[in-house]
């Protein structure tokens, strides 16, 4: 129909890197025509393949699949492919999710004072905040108060281009946050999750409390962040909404069935998925810079806090270790052909996120007891005694604060919260890209290893750890990062 050919043009958008060409501006006059254009408000690429490269889960096989996508981010260099998988490639895709938001906003707007748009005013809103929140981490420095009001950050978008080319500026990372706020606080209340027909798409009122959680913890407020991640599921123990990775069901899958249960939209702990174009889960366990023996080692096969053994099943052999999430969609371009698109989807919030970020906060805040609680829920649904016992046992697992002091070897149990925290993250959220954002948000430097032997070093302050703005943004206006 004329309007899903409206929805590629913007989807094309992403080639005009801020911009959306005028002829996209085909009639938006109902609410169910802008709840279908709030469908690509969500950036339809990928940024795990380059976050989770740059990061700690990331070890140099010798041997592999090694595009620039892999390569680069391995050597702590700027990636030299603007494709799909790319940091250019994600950028575009943002701001074309923003533009959609941008035009569904517009065309709510014209309707005037008509209560049936609000849902999707809602959703509109909290999805250009999203994106916006995305690339400030990505491309800019991470939030710290008393630096936010001087650094770079990157263009928040809240209009409609009128010509093909228009000229942005670089806000400050303080603006932005300030922006993002604005439009999270406004957009939030007005979500109602009955205009949804596949609601885990969208930002149901779960998925953008998930999503509000994050944000105050980037920001160190704390109470807020508790506020939303509790906000969630209503104050509540989160055992039974976490995956059962220690279940008997649960290790009992096959393979193809755990790659698909990961992402399902009927598994609890998802709470925000998208659908993207990438060829990450069909290569993540191939590529050369990844997840090695001596990763597996240091995350798996060594005693955690608990005292007891990961519950996850690791499948591959050296070169292809991995932990199965992510099934492929191939779409053909015709019936009958041989070439097409590969897709992934992509869990963008989880109850496991929200249960981390509420233990963080409730850490931060000195609430010690509640995030032993939610660390001990978490435990109690990954955590085995052996692989002959898979089973978790809480008068031998149960987390304490003399067992944090003394795993961590330290007398401060809030930064051993905070070590523990982090540790279940990493493990968490491996294959996923989520280690990256601890990393920059903790300044926690990061060492890579070469086959030959070369010990390449990303330090905290390290310029690297910002990725690159496309150069083609540069002809909006855009400064590059510096290098």
């Amino acid at each position: 129909m004329a309007f899903g050919a409206m929805l590629l043009m913007v989807m094309s958008s992403c080639d005009r890197y801020l911009d959306v060409s005028p002829d996209m501006r085909t009639d938006v006059d109902s609410p169910e025509k802008v709840g279908e254009l709030l469908a690509t408000a969500y950036p339809q690429a990928n940024y795990i393949p380059f976050t989770e490269t740059f990061s700690d889960n990331a070890g140099d096989k010798g041997s592999g699949l090694a595009p620039l996508t892999n390569s680069d981010p391995y050597h702590f260099l700027d990636i030299g492919d603007i494709y799909q998988d790319s940091p250019a490639y994600y950028w575009n895709a943002s701001y074309a999710a923003i533009a959609a938001a941008n035009h569904a906003l517009e065309a709510i707007a014209a309707a005037g004072d008509n209560k049936a748009y609000l849902p999707y005013k809602g959703e509109a809103m909290v999805a250009r905040a999203y994106a916006h929140f995305m690339l400030v981490n990505l491309f800019a420095q991470p939030y710290q108060a008393f630096s936010a009001a001087s650094l770079p950050g990157i263009p928040y978008v809240t209009t409609v281009e009128k010509v093909v080319i228009g000229k942005y500026e670089r806000h400050t990372v303080a603006y932005v946050y300030e922006q993002i706020e604005k439009d999270l606080s406004e957009g939030l209340p007005l979500i109602e999750d009955r205009i949804y027909t596949s609601p885990k798409y969208h930002f149901t009122k779960a998925a953008a409390h998930a999503f509000a959680s994050r944000f105050y913890l980037f920001k160190r407020e704390y109470d807020k962040a508790l506020h939303h991640a509790n906000a969630v599921f209503g104050n509540k123990r989160l055992t039974d909404r976490l995956r059962q990775v220690n279940s008997p069901a649960y290790r009992s899958q096959q393979y193809r069935e755990l790659e698909a249960q990961y992402t399902r939209a009927d598994n609890p702990a998802n709470l925000l998925l998208v659908e993207v174009p990438t060829i990450w889960g069909r290569n993540y366990a191939s590529y050369r810079y990844g997840f090695t023996t001596d990763i597996l080692n240091e995350m798996f096969d060594k005693t955690n806090v608990t005292g007891g053994y990961w519950g996850y099943n690791i499948y591959g052999s050296e070169l292809y270790y991995n932990i199965p999430k992510f099934r492929e969609h191939f779409v053909r371009q015709s019936l009958n052909a041989e070439t097409g698109i590969p897709y992934n989807i992509i869990p963008l919030f989880s109850t496991e996120e929200v249960l981390f970020n509420r233990a963080e906060a409730n850490a931060m805040l000195g609430n010690y007891e509640q995030a032993l609680t939610d660390l001990n829920d978490y435990a109690s649904t990954r955590i085995i005694y052996s692989s002959g016992t898979p089973v978790y046992i809480p008068e031998i697992h149960e987390i304490t604060r003399n067992k944090l002091l003394s795993f961590y070897n330290t007398y401060n149990v809030q930064q051993a919260l905070i070590n523990c925290i982090l540790d279940f993250k990493r493990v968490n959220f491996l294959f996923e890209g989520q280690r990256w954002f601890d990393i920059i948000r903790h300044n926690i430097g990061v060492k890579h290893k070469t086959s030959e032997g070369r010990i390449l070093v990303l330090g905290p302050n390290d310029p690297m750890r910002l990725f690159q703005i496309p150069q083609e943004a540069q002809g909006s206006g855009i400064e590059l990062n510096p290098r």
